[in-house]
């Protein structure tokens, strides 16, 4: 390979690059991701460089001593197949350690995740269409906004559904500008939440926690209600049958999945309360 690679970590006001070129790829990343996602990991962010400019991208966040994400693969089309891949692949690698890692692969790539240690769990599945505010329940009582819920209430819950605490993101994730909040409380107890953000295109709803369908749907026409008509992005994990009528019943439909798969064993998770996966790129 002609040229001189070399990796290094992005700087926080650099991460926009990687999500510039998420967005290039179709993967319509939020308006406001970049300042949250560099709120996980400072050192979690990478970019390989043929001879001083951004060739490539990946993130390898490290959320505790145990636990991993990566995402933001993507090697600019112009230099794929030069080996440029492989060498931030390697640093993303070192960078977790010993820490099983997640990550959220397109089919396509499962087998070259397969050769790296990698090992599917199940398929999450992106849902896309416009929600026609007149169809919507009159589901209002009962709906709080988000800021009024006790965080070690939020904390415990996300805890359930993400094989990793991550307070930091999750602060970061509820202030970030144009991040809409609801939850239901249910006798002191936290019984669902959501968060809606603008994307590239139209908004998307991440995560979204209930401990039943019922609330489930009830947070979903909130937050959908919080932004108006227009396109709703929700991305759901297969193995909740639950999550998948909900999609279906709003009138999205499938747009592509991916395949979720582990370096090890992670932390278990609570996937019949997952209706909606924060974010394809951390998890």
């Amino acid at each position: 390979m002609a040229g001189t690679v070399h990796t290094r970590p992005l700087r926080a006001d650099e991460i926009q690059l990687a999500i510039d070129w998420a967005a290039a790829e179709g993967w319509n990343p939020g308006l406001s991701d970049a300042a949250c996602f560099g709120a996980v990991d400072p050192l979690g962010f990478l970019t390989a460089e043929l001879d001083g400019k951004p060739a490539a991208t990946l993130s390898v966040v490290n959320y505790d001593a145990g636990f991993a994400f990566l995402g933001f693969y993507i090697v600019r089309p112009d230099l794929r197949g030069r080996g440029i891949g492989k060498a931030i692949w390697q640093a993303g690698l070192a960078h977790a350690g010993s820490r099983v890692i997640g990550l959220d692969g397109v089919l396509a790539q499962q087998a070259n995740y397969a050769s790296q240690g990698f090992r599917f769990a199940y398929r999450n599945i992106r849902f896309a269409g416009a929600v026609q505010m007149a169809e919507m329940k009159a589901h209002a009582a009962g709906v709080l906004d988000l800021a009024d819920v006790p965080f070690p209430l939020l904390e415990a819950s996300d805890a359930r559904i993400f094989p990793a605490p991550r307070p930091a993101f999750l602060r970061a994730w509820l202030a970030a500008p144009g991040h809409v909040g609801r939850a239901v409380m249910r006798e002191g107890r936290l019984a669902g939440w959501g968060v809606v953000r603008p994307a590239r295109h139209g908004f998307k709803i991440g995560p979204l926690v209930a401990e039943e369908a019922g609330t489930a749907d009830v947070l979903f026409d909130a937050l959908a209600a919080a932004v108006g008509e227009g396109e709703i992005v929700l991305d759901v994990p297969e193995p909740n049958a639950a999550a998948l009528a909900l999609a279906r019943r709003h009138g999205l439909s499938p747009v592509f999945e991916t395949a979720r798969m582990y370096t090890g064993v992670p932390r278990p998770v609570a996937l019949d309360q997952l209706y909606g996966v924060t974010s394809f790129e951390l998890g």
